[in-house]
């Protein structure tokens, strides 16, 4: 094992979740606890399939219901965010400031592409 010169200067008995020791990358779609919570309806649909399979499959499909209308709302508070960044502005707009807006629709649909 290999000295962890972060994790040796936190202070005792404090140590950082699985996510936090992820390295960067991009920001999720979905907020953590939305995500935690449809996660944990699917998996009750999962475990209790045996029991009551009909009832599992409806509580998955909610889940996948609640999970896709979430996800349209992120992209469309999204979209509504980056546009206002951009729209309106002077044609002057500095060129980095558009390229920055360009970057990120470009690095959100490709991202959206891989689902």
């Amino acid at each position: 094992m290999m000295y962890d010169q972060t994790r040796a200067q936190q202070p005792a008995g404090q140590t950082r979740s699985p996510a936090e020791r992820r390295a960067p990358g991009p920001e999720p779609l979905l907020p953590a606890g939305d995500r935690e919570k449809i996660s944990a309806r699917l998996g009750h649909a999962v475990n209790t399939f045996t029991d009551t399979p009909r009832q599992a499959l409806e509580e998955a499909e909610s889940a996948y219901d609640e999970a896709t209308a979430e996800l349209v709302k992120a992209l469309a508070e999204r979209r509504r965010v980056l546009r206002a960044g951009w729209e309106g502005q002077d044609p002057a707009t500095r060129s980095e400031e558009l390229r920055e807006a360009l970057r990120q629709y470009r690095e959100i649909t490709r991202r959206l592409l891989q689902l």
